[in-house]
């Protein structure tokens, strides 16, 4: 098979609605494996739809170099091609000094091609002095080719072009005209989930433009024709390999308002011997299980939704009263507590709105909040529903979680925000709710520790 990935200059270079029409164009005649670089939810939900194969996220703050190749083998197993995505520009990591945390570890670490997607608004010869100062700042990265986004005519192309050949020696494989339509559709903390959008004809029809602009002026062949290829995985182990016989149930949240969830999510569940049991917290009751997982998402959005299933927020309130294990990521975390507030202004409101939630834990959700986007590190206490561990994570929200100050926290951060004084983890009875959001493979120890739990409960019930 053969893999490539595709990355920007900085954010906002256009990468992500070219890699999103590339892998749906690919896909059209072959079967093609995704990846993003870095902890996401949002990105993946489009790449999986087009491709058709769950995307996966490759992350080296999180992700040790073993569980990166791990989890690439594993997914390109029955995939002609491997498209990776990047994350904001190639070198923008976790430090300013180590590449950690960046597509370049990536690229390196894979030992894959660098397509370089290069804004080239208002700009023309001093665009080869940037894919050249790309090229020079790391010889580990091998740039392969070029695609130039936001560019205004033949004359502006042209001399663009002619620039980067000579000075870099690299192909431009696209040029890409600057046009409104190439935006898909945004909100406060990003790209509309795809889960969301899909379905409604303005959203779907602005992926169709997407996907046929960028056929029009990027050469697929050539794009191919710099893929490298790489040896067949089918039969090389990874950790996702031991699957034993299920005999534990874990419902996990996933709709409209919770689908933020890595995909290794549910292969990391199976081979701990889970059976997960899907549920939505809008529209249906709580099913029967060992445990439950609500992951992220945007709750906020629908608030008067999740208020009228009043049988699945008492069955939550009975479950983790009755000390059924939980565990809750911030959009989650959110759905628990007492209420959610939606002050004035927000989302155009012309006063404060306040909707009951499950009363989990006491206190409330405020949106908006100051938006907080960062890498977490951590340690977890031994007797959390989690287990004792140090972890790395992320988290990404633009709310404020209010809880007492005699709340027990079991996660105590290094780096990150939390819920309170750089707290996080709230605990009650065996119900913990984060802000952190945890890659599965990384924190696997984490989540054997919770589904361990949850089989105890099961036994001792």
């Amino acid at each position: 098979m053969k893999a490539i990935l595709i990355t920007g200059d900085r954010s906002g270079s256009g990468k992500t609605s070219i890699t999103l029409a590339l892998a749906a164009l690919l896909a059209k005649g072959q079967n093609v494996q995704t990846f993003k670089v870095g902890m996401d939810y949002i990105d993946p939900s489009y790449l999986a739809a087009v491709s058709g194969r769950p995307c996966r996220n490759l992350d080296s703050f999180t992700l040790d170099n073993h569980q990166i190749r791990d989890i690439f083998r594993f997914g390109c197993r029955g995939a002609d091609i491997a498209l990776v995505e990047g994350v904001r520009g190639l070198y923008e990591g976790a430090e300013a000094l180590t590449d950690t945390g960046s597509t370049a570890a990536i690229a390196k670490e894979l030992d894959l091609p660098v397509i370089l997607v290069v804004s080239a608004q208002s700009i023309t010869r001093s665009a080869a002095a940037i894919v050249k100062g790309f090229q020079s700042f790391d010889p580990g990265i091998r740039i392969a080719g070029v695609i130039l986004n936001n560019i205004k005519g033949g004359s502006h192309k042209a001399k663009a072009v002619t620039a980067i050949e000579h000075y870099c020696n690299v192909p431009v494989i696209g040029a890409i005209p600057r046009m409104e339509e190439m935006q898909l559709a945004m909100r406060h903390l990003g790209l509309v989930p795809y889960r969301e959008g899909s379905g409604r004809g303005d959203f779907d029809a602005r992926i169709a433009t997407v996907t046929d602009i960028i056929g029009r002026y990027v050469d697929l062949d050539r794009l191919r024709s710099l893929m490298k290829e790489i040896p067949d995985s089918r039969n090389e182990p990874t950790l996702f390999d031991l699957v034993p016989s299920r005999d534990v149930k874990i419902g996990v949240a996933f709709d409209e308002a919770f689908n933020f969830y890595y995909a290794d999510l549910f292969d990391i569940l199976a081979t701990l011997g889970a059976e997960t049991v899907p549920f939505s917290p809008i529209h249906d009751c709580l099913p029967d299980a060992d445990g439950y997982i609500i992951g992220g998402g945007y709750p906020e959005l629908f608030t008067r939704e999740l208020e009228a299933n009043n049988r699945m927020r008492e069955a939550l309130r009975e479950t983790s009263r009755n000390g059924t294990p939980v565990y809750a990521e911030c959009g989650g975390l959110m759905y628990l507590t007492e209420r959610m507030l939606l002050k004035e202004g927000w989302q155009g409101r012309d006063k404060d709105c306040s909707s009951e939630m499950c009363g989990v834990f006491t206190g409330e959700t405020r949106m908006p909040a100051r938006r907080v986007v960062s890498y977490v590190e951590g340690t977890c206490d031994v007797d959390s529903p989690l287990g004792g561990a140090q972890f790395r994570g992320h988290e990404f929200h633009y709310s404020e979680v209010v809880l007492p100050r005699e709340t027990r926290f079991s996660y105590r951060l290094s780096r990150g925000v939390g819920i309170l004084d750089n707290r996080d983890g709230a605990v009650i009875n065996n119900t913990l709710g984060s802000y952190t959001h945890l890659h599965p493979v990384a924190s696997a120890g984490m989540f054997r520790h919770f589904v361990d739990l949850c089989r105890q409960q099961k036994r001792s019930g």
